[in-house]
């Protein structure tokens, strides 16, 4: 059985998860330590696979949301999807437009609570072939992008303090062939991650990343289309799947909520057990 698809997390702001056809109450709103209604979060790459699936449940469980991707197209698509939310094109390594979505935050909703970057790019190719501009464009969006979005939102926590949540990988971790810059740059944001945790936990904003292994979103899809790609990778995965947009949420929402209080500077690992192996 794939486990994927033998449990469903609402995104409609229920309080009930169905796990193998069983309808359980979830960690949701009736729980503080996992309540999110009314927290006003800015979500980076918006329009992605998973930036899309976090808006919609964190917009279901009543959270306040700006919505910024490159893409405007599917950025639209999600915004239809999140009645209320703001969606702004923007480019994450730009700051001038990093601060015009920061400042729309503020005008909107007076404070921002807590972010999720999942913008990214994941090019994969020989290193011998690699050029330099891929290299330094891949190292610009994950890592830098990464830096500069933290630092904008950071600034409007200094006296509320806040939650931000980067999406990182188990390539931060593991040592993948052909993963030279999409390796590097995640490596070096889990400990970019550990350095900002450090500097700013005395103002209670906390920093974390979430290290997944190969998801099936559109940025994988074409990866995922070769002759014995997903094959390679699941063979890697010892629960013997990829994973999904909707695996992660649950933590992002643990790392957003009151219940992720006290964890800062981590990055914490939603892959399957790749990186046991």
């Amino acid at each position: 059985m794939d486990d994927a698809e033998s449990r469903e997390f609402p995104t409609d702001g229920s309080s009930q998860i169905s796990f193998m056809g069983t309808r359980i109450n979830s960690m949701a709103e009736d729980d503080p330590l996992f309540e999110i209604r009314d927290r006003a979060v800015v979500i980076a790459g918006a329009g992605g696979g998973l930036g899309g699936e976090t808006a919609r449940t964190l917009h279901g469980r009543g959270a306040r949301l700006i919505l910024f991707d490159i893409d405007e197209a599917r950025l639209r698509a999600v915004e239809a999807d999140c009645p209320g939310a703001v969606a702004r094109v923007a480019d994450i390594t730009d700051e001038a437009q990093l601060r015009a979505v920061t400042a729309k935050g503020m005008e909107e909703f007076g404070r921002i609570d807590g972010v999720v970057n999942a913008a990214g790019l994941f090019p994969i190719e020989p290193s011998l072939d690699a050029d330099a501009a891929t290299f330094r464009k891949c190292i610009d969006v994950n890592l830098t992008g990464a830096f500069l979005f933290s630092q904008s939102v950071a600034r409007t926590m200094q006296d509320s303090g806040g939650r931000i949540v980067h999406i990182a990988s188990v390539s931060s971790f593991v040592a993948n062939a052909e993963y030279a810059a999409y390796a590097s740059s995640k490596a070096a944001l889990a400990q970019l991650v550990r350095v900002l945790a450090r500097e700013w936990a005395p103002k209670n904003i906390t920093v974390n990343a979430i290290g997944p292994a190969l998801i099936k979103t559109p940025l994988t899809e074409g990866y995922l289309a070769e002759p014995g790609f997903r094959e390679q990778a699941v063979a890697v995965i010892p629960m013997g799947r990829l994973a999904e947009p909707r695996d992660l949420v649950a933590t992002i929402i643990l790392l957003l909520a009151e219940g992720g209080a006290f964890i800062t500077g981590q990055t914490i690992y939603v892959d399957g057990g790749r990186t046991l192996v």
